[in-house]
């Protein structure tokens, strides 16, 4: 059902990365080239899982997935800028800005969840390596992905139901390139302390508990690891973690810093860049990440591109 405009807004403006009207060919061929990029990334990972049955394990079944949550997390936002650099057009309806923002939440929501699954299948991988075909079994590997997908459909209402009651003032610039909850917050003319508040409470939730649950599982992997005997042991058991562990830092470092500067408005500029890390070079830098750190991924899309070189 389409939410009802009660701001007394019918559009917001999106200011971008930068006001210059300059730099506008640049920035358009830069986010280009790299929403292209992270695009030609995931869905080689995709290919790559789908075409070698090797790779039809839950560690790699995870990981297609969490490629799907990348396309669908770049596509929210940098399609929009692009059009807006194009015609030259900063403005985003009242109704596109609520849905914008809706598959924010829950593409970054799906990410999260599945960041945390894939540390849970990475812990029963190296602390129950002889039950780990009975436990990852494709059925719970299944409920595990539409679990996380139900949850993430209830977080993404969240945005429409904060800003339901909200009213704004005559200025909607979003010092952005899409539309933020938090600095739509500070744009409204009515007291959204409440909101806030509850933003941050339901936020703290829904990433904290993920969160708890990635260090928890690594804590186990840990101590599992420190008992293996060998040196060698102890590294081929930490490297299957490593490419998890670097983007679960990228994705929740970046993350954290946007929210927390965009609740400052002197920050807001910074928050841009900020911005332009989580929603874009994030999802962008993860399939080159799993790729390059990970000899089975390379193997297949190495006798792909052999194939299609040939053909």
């Amino acid at each position: 059902m389409e939410p009802q405009n009660l701001t007394g807004v019918s559009e917001f403006i999106l200011l971008g990365v930068s006001e210059d009207p300059e730099p506008q060919s640049l920035i358009f061929g830069l986010f280009l080239s790299m929403y292209l990029i992270t695009l030609s990334g995931n869905l080689l990972i995709l290919l790559a899982v789908s075409s070698d049955p090797h790779l039809h394990t839950p560690m790699y079944f995870f990981l297609s997935n969490l490629s799907l949550a990348d396309i669908g997390f770049v596509s929210t936002t940098i399609p929009k800028m692009l059009v807006n650099i194009q015609t030259q057009s900063k403005s985003i309806t009242y109704v596109d800005c609520l849905t914008q923002m809706s598959f924010l939440f829950f593409f970054g929501c799906l990410d999260s969840l599945f960041l945390t699954v894939m540390a849970y299948d990475r812990l029963v991988a190296i602390c129950y390596p002889l039950h780990y075909t009975v436990i990852m079994n494709p059925r719970l590997c299944g409920l595990l992905v539409l679990v996380s997908i139900c949850i993430c459909l209830f977080y993404s209402q969240m945005p429409i139901s904060l800003l339901s009651q909200v009213t704004f003032c005559t200025d909607v610039e979003i010092p952005s390139f899409f539309c933020d909850l938090p600095q739509l917050f500070n744009l409204a003319c009515s007291d959204t302390s409440t909101n806030i508040i509850l933003l941050y409470c339901i936020s703290a939730i829904f990433g904290g508990v993920p969160v708890s649950g990635i260090i928890y599982s690594y804590m186990r992997i840990v101590s599992s690891i420190l008992r293996v005997s060998t040196s060698g042991g102890k590294y081929k058991a930490f490297s299957t973690c490593g490419s998890h562990l670097s983007v679960v830092c990228l994705f929740y470092g970046t993350g954290f810093g946007v929210y927390i500067s965009s609740t400052v408005s002197s920050f807001a500029k910074k928050s841009v860049v900020g911005s332009v890390l989580y929603t874009v070079v994030t999802p962008m830098l993860n399939p080159f990440i799993y790729s390059l750190r990970n000899n089975d991924i390379k193997k297949v899309i190495r006798r792909f591109l052999c194939r299609r070189a040939k053909s």
